[in-house]
This record gives C-alpha cells, structure tokens and sequence, in this order.
C-alpha cells in the first residue's frame, strides 16, 4: 500500500512539474524571443552601449532583488499561486506592449517591468517546483523545468528572427509574442485548478530549525561572482551590431542556438546532478568561462561556439543552483531562500552587467577578459561549499 501510494505521489508530481514546465515553455518563448533583440532594438532607438548595458543590468537587478520580497510573502502567507498568478501576468503582458514604444526609455522601462513580473512569481513557482522534487529528484525535477524553459527560449528568437527576415521590423515581431503570452496565463490557471496543494507532493519530515546551511551562504558567494562575470545577452547582442560580426536577423538565431543548448545542458546536467552532485556545476561554470573571448574578439564561427557555451552555462545555473538550493533548506522557507539567493544573484549580475557595459566604451578585451576571469573565480568557492557541506 505505502509502494503503492508513493508510485502515485510520484506519477502526480512528474504532471505538476511537466504541466508547469509546459507554461515556462509559452513564457519564455515569449519574453526570451523579446530579450534576443533588446539589445539592438535599443540600439535603433539611440542607446548607447552604456544604456543597453544599465538597462540590461538594472532588469535584472529588479528581477531578483524584488524576489527576497515576494517569496517571502508567499512563506508567510502560503498563498503561493496567488503570488505566481499576478507575476506571469505582469511578467507576459509587457513583453507584446514594447511593440508600442517609439523612444528608448519606454522601452527600457518595459524591460524592467517584464523583469519585475518574472521576480513576483519566480520564488514561489520554485518553491512550488521543490516539492515534486522529493520524488522524482531535485537534480530532475529543475533540469526538466530549465529544459523546457530553454526550449521555449529556442523557439522565440526563430520566430523574432523569421519577422526580421522578412523585413516587418521589430515592433511586428514583439506583437507576435502576444499568442504565447496568452497561452502561458491560461496554463497557469489549469495548472491552479488541478494542483491546488503542491506543497503535499513533498512527503512530511522534520524540519531541522530555521536558519540556513552555511554552504548556502557559501554557494550564494559563488553565485554572485558566476552572476557579475556572466555577460548579458542584450550587451553580446550590441557587439554583434556594432561590430557586424553577425548580421541582425541572424543574431537571434544565435539566441535560440544558446537556448538549445541551455535546454540539453540543464535536463542533462540536472539528471547527473542526482548522482554526481555539484561536480556537474563546475563542470557548467567552467565551461561558461571560455565563452567570453570567443563572443568578443572572435568572428562570426567562434561567436557561435561562444553562444554555445553560454547556454551551457546559462543551463547550468538555471537548473543546478535551485538544485542545490532546495536541499540545504527546509519546505516552509524555500520561496525565502530562493528569494534571497536570486536577490544577491541579481545584485551581482545588475552590477557586473553595468561594469561590462562601460568597459566596452572603452575596451572590449577587457570586457572578455573580466567576464571570464570572474566566472572562473566562481569555481573553487563551489568547492568549498560542498566540502562545507559534507563535513556540517
């Protein structure tokens, strides 16, 4: 009967996750198809680099910063579907409205609130993620969900990049995100009314006090510096332009190879994660590192095998972090925990991102070089953490 009872919580936590995985794969169609031209379409609205890479960065800085607030929110309340409804609404409906603006701060102010959207619910959809993971594994259950999210990433820039291709601009392409937008909000509504509770998937234990493992302070450490030295797209995507190293309706093309990749690398990475554990992180970040050199000083192939390598590293923090994560912390802080890493995360990025960008004014080695020595540093700290982990 126990088996039995088990086989079921499980089958039911595999259709939480594929359900929700289903809605991140409409969502970031939606908002990545959008992010694979930010950078340019800024551009056309006469931002400097400076600005494309405040506006990257300080996206980014809301998008995690606000997390510590909202999960937060959803501990203390419990109502974590209510805190993740109102966030992909907001987070969906920005995305289609840049096809409105005509000046570049509407647009950046657009960005930040599709950022904003994505760090209301972000926190609880995790946390919610986290409770199948007892299950099926945490390793599988993020690396599934990063998987599809990647996918989802894949297929919007080809859709931006078939508008570009024939020539109907870039506000055209950003109205053609409004489908998958829509799709998204609807999902998340069948998957409110058929897993009303997924905090029942997570089988009762006793939670071992309120404070957090130390490794996760260690880990947030290394996150921050992956975060700071990790280019943002919107910064790569400028380069591409201004440099003419790869022409603009191929650029989200390369998105959507970095996407793919991203994809493959978390479902792989998060799969071997359940029984490996964090060598599959440095593995991720170390290969994340060489990208920078070839995405800045290289021509059009080596920028591709660049892409590559930063969706796998893009894969790899997107499912292998929450991993981590969602075993160092007790059920009822998660969304806290996750609020709080994702904020030093953004911080992080918000200012590495700002760094990148005004070093590009003024030399693109060092932006190439600083990007990548930064992640580097990131990998003995993620060693100690699990050396901290083990022996606490």
């Amino acid at each position: 009967m126990t088996n039995q009872r088990n086989s079921l919580s499980g089958s039911t936590a595999f259709r939480f996750v594929l359900v929700l995985g289903i809605a991140n794969f409409f969502a970031d169609m939606t908002y990545e198809g959008a992010r694979s031209v930010t950078g340019p379409f800024l551009g056309t609205l006469g931002a400097s680099a400076a600005v494309v890479g405040f506006t990257a960065g300080f996206g980014e800085l809301i998008g995690y910063a606000l997390r510590s607030v909202s999960g937060v929110i959803s501990d203390r309340t419990g109502k974590y579907w209510i805190v993740t409804i109102v966030g992909y609404i907001i987070n969906m409906l920005a995305v289609p409205a840049l096809a409105l603006s005509g000046n570049w701060p509407l647009a950046a102010g657009l960005i930040v609130t599709e950022r904003t959207g994505r760090a209301i619910r972000k926190p609880s959809t995790e946390a919610m993620l986290s409770f199948a993971g007892k299950q099926i594994g945490r390793g599988w259950v993020f690396g599934l969900n990063e998987a599809l999210d990647q996918a989802g990433a894949t297929v919007g820039p080809l859709i931006i990049s078939l508008a570009l291709f024939e020539q109907r601009g870039y506000r055209t392409a950003f109205a053609f995100l409004l489908g998958p937008a829509l799709i998204t909000i609807v999902i998340i509504f069948f998957a409110r009314y058929f897993f009303p509770r997924p905090h029942d998937l997570e089988i009762a234990e006793k939670i071992q006090g309120e404070h957090f493992h130390r490794a996760y302070w260690i880990y947030m450490v290394a996150a921050t510096c992956f975060a700071a030295g990790f280019a943002d797209f919107a910064l790569i995507s400028y380069h591409f332009q201004k440099t003419a190293v790869v022409a603009a309706d191929i650029v989200p093309i390369y998105y959507a190879v970095a996407m793919a990749m991203g994809a493959v690398a978390g479902l792989l990475l998060g799969k071997l994660f359940d029984r490996f554990g964090i060598a599959m992180l440095l593995i991720g970040f170390l290969l994340s590192a060489l990208a920078p050199p070839l995405l800045f000083l290289g021509g059009a192939r080596l920028a591709l095998a660049g892409m590559v390598l930063w969706g796998i590293g893009m894969g790899a923090q997107g499912s292998l972090l929450n991993a981590i994560i969602a075993g160092l912390v007790p059920p009822n802080k998660r969304s806290t925990a996750f609020g709080v890493f994702d904020t030093a995360f953004g911080i992080a990025w918000f200012a590495g991102s700002w760094l990148l960008g005004i070093l590009y004014d003024h030399s693109i080695l060092a932006v190439a070089v600083v990007s990548g020595l930064l992640q580097l540093l990131s990998l003995p700290i993620i060693f100690f953490a699990g050396k901290a982990r083990v022996t606490s």
